[in-house]
């Protein structure tokens, strides 16, 4: 049974698309060629922008947030993106704290009930999103690295059929269907409140 790639695995395979050697080891930057030192930061970059799509293994739906004593709401560094399921709440993420547009406050007297996006670890990514956020980061490395055209060619190719890969199991762990679109709700006229993330 194949195992699950790695991030080391995942900056070798970045490194071999501009045909650097491989590393041993991650765990030390400081230690490591600046060539495997910008694959891991390209890494991360692409991670967090792709992760910030928002997808079902990175959401979380009706979380409890709750007021500190002074009334704020501050959230975890690794939020991405947070929207309240009360329509009548308009809130917006302002660093690591929530605003209340609604009535231009940080100040809240009571639990929120939200839908997040969480950014997750690279280990903590189904494989399906390791191999497309991989070859995304890999483009976007020999770019900046090496600068080839046919290079960057051969990688999209790849990178297109990962994020294919990716869009199917995205559907099949989902369950959605076509009604769980907004869109396509409101046009045959369900009158339905839908989870839509």
């Amino acid at each position: 049974m194949p195992t699950l790639t790695s991030k080391l695995e995942a900056v070798n395979s970045m490194l071999g698309h501009i045909g650097e050697s491989p590393v041993n080891s991650i765990s030390d930057t400081n230690a490591l060629p600046i060539s495997a030192a910008t694959a891991i930061s390209v890494l991360d970059e692409v991670s967090r922008s792709v992760q910030a799509e928002g997808w079902h293994f990175n959401t979380e739906l009706k979380v409890t947030l709750s007021p500190a004593g002074d009334g704020t709401i501050t959230l975890s560094d690794d939020i991405l993106e947070v929207d309240t399921t009360d329509t009548s709440i308009d809130i917006a993420q302002r660093g690591l704290s929530l605003f209340d547009r609604s009535t231009n406050t940080s100040v809240f007297s009571k639990d929120l009930e939200v839908n997040l996006t969480r950014l997750l670890d690279f280990t903590s990514l189904p494989e399906a999103a390791r191999r497309y956020i991989t070859l995304v980061a890999s483009r976007v490395f020999q770019g900046r690295m090496v600068g080839s055209r046919e290079l960057e060619a051969l990688i999209a190719r790849d990178e297109y059929n990962a994020r294919a890969d990716l869009m199917d199991a995205e559907g099949n762990n989902s369950d959605r269907t076509i009604f769980d679109s907004y869109a396509v709700a409101s046009r045959i006229g369900l009158n339905r409140n839908y989870d839509i993330s």
